[in-house]
């Protein structure tokens, strides 16, 4: 590929400094880079490949000459600033919830549905970080035996929320060798030393907003638009790597060491299955690593045919950052 004019939304964050990383570690043909963020943040310098760049605020004619711009701010800067970009002849790839469920953008996990970029208006959708690490093992099984229902509970850490939330993770640890309690000021709860079954808002049906995307994003990625999927999103006191506990129930049976050899050899997985030597995916291993693990599995004992597994994922990295580049290379 040759050299692109390319920009990040959203640099200073989390994600957006991931983001950097991830572009020079897989060599993407950076040619001219721009930073924004927000004007409290305009002015800092971010590194990338050996140089320091300046973050600057957003504005008119910002996008003047960006070819591709990523865009990790969240939903309320994409509304307002992603069209702008597509206006001016940059091609948007948007990490946030705004667009993820208009039927005009493609939602796109390049190791599951990558034809789906076909016929793109200039703003392509990076899904939800628990979406793109349950459907990368989905994937290969509905190809196999087909999905009729997903069970899945998810183990989401605290950078899923951003990098307030990681300090008040290390803060809340920190107090708690006080014996304190610190009281949360970013996460709805107290997060040292605790679980919680909420990640982001409550809808009037008594499900949070990270339980609608699992539902609506699944069906979506899949093309499978009346899948049964039961979500329950639980925020634990880990920085960085989602995992989640997943059951299907299938079309068609398939054995355990099928499952296995499927998961094994499928794109943008690695099979950590040995129980017996205590070998299965965890977050403290799988923190800053590309692939997402998969293991635990075995036959379920409520669906027949059924199976029930375990995975793990860098959900800054695979479920963002990652998947954001994935899209651009492949656009």
């Amino acid at each position: 590929m040759s050299p692109r004019s390319v920009a990040i939304v959203g640099a200073t964050g989390a994600v957006g400094r991931d983001l950097l990383h991830v572009l020079a570690a897989r060599g993407f043909p950076v040619g001219r880079l721009r930073l924004f963020a927000s004007v409290r943040s305009a002015g800092e310098r971010l590194p990338f490949r050996g140089e320091a760049h300046a973050v600057e605020a957003l504005g008119p004619g910002s996008f003047r000459g960006v070819e591709l711009a990523w865009f990790v701010a969240g939903a309320a800067v994409s509304r307002e600033w992603a069209p702008i970009a597509v206006a001016a002849g940059t091609v948007v790839v948007d990490n946030s919830s705004a667009f993820r469920l208009d039927p005009e953008v493609p939602l796109v996990v390049p190791e599951v549905n990558p034809a789906a970029l076909r016929g793109h208006r200039g703003l392509v959708a990076n899904p939800n970080c628990s979406t793109i690490l349950l459907v990368l093992a989905l994937w290969p099984l509905h190809v196999a035996a087909g999905l009729r229902a997903v069970v899945v509970s998810t183990y989401q850490a605290v950078s899923g929320a951003g990098g307030r939330a990681m300090q008040e993770l290390r803060d809340g640890l920190a107090a708690a060798q006080r014996g304190e309690v610190l009281a949360p000021q970013v996460l709805p709860q107290p997060i040292a030393g605790n679980v919680f079954p909420q990640v982001f808002d409550f809808q009037p049906d008594g499900t949070t907003r990270e339980e609608d995307k699992l539902l609506h994003e699944t069906r979506r990625i899949l093309d499978l638009p009346e899948l049964r999927v039961e979500a329950t999103c639980v925020r634990v006191p880990v920085e960085r790597c989602h995992s989640e506990a997943v059951t299907v129930s299938l079309e068609r049976a398939l054995s355990v060491a099928a499952a296995r050899e499927l998961l094994a050899r499928a794109p943008g997985l690695t099979l950590c299955d040995d129980p017996a030597r205590q070998h299965y995916p965890m977050p403290i291993v799988m923190a800053g690593c590309d692939l997402v693990a998969v293991g635990r599995l075995r036959e379920s004992r409520v669906f027949a045919p059924g199976l029930t597994f375990w995975l793990t994922g860098d959900q800054l990295r695979k479920g963002a950052s990652l998947n954001a580049v994935q899209l651009a290379e492949l656009l």
